[in-house]
């Protein structure tokens, strides 16, 4: 499963100075923690996707009007006119 990535955030350098003033008050062993989970979020993993767990079939209990029928109670109805006359 691949995780979700999250957009990049740029800091300029003033920024970085008051995040590392408020960490710097941290113990040593904090330090190193966050020291890890930094370096680990530089590294870039690829993850192989095997092709075959893309496609397939459509696999459920329920017959295909069960199945119909929740499509159809699940439909929206819109009273909002678009007024595309």
């Amino acid at each position: 499963m691949k995780k979700k990535s999250m957009a990049n955030l740029t800091l300029n350098n003033k920024s970085l100075e008051k995040y590392f003033g408020m960490l710097r008050g941290l113990d040593n062993l904090s330090k190193k923690k966050l020291i890890i989970k930094l370096t680990e979020s530089l590294e870039i993993k690829e993850e192989k996707v095997d092709l075959r767990s893309l496609f397939g079939a459509w696999e459920d209990d329920k017959d295909s009007d069960e199945i119909i029928k929740e499509i159809r109670e699940s439909r929206v109805e819109k009273a909002e006119d678009l007024g595309f006359e």
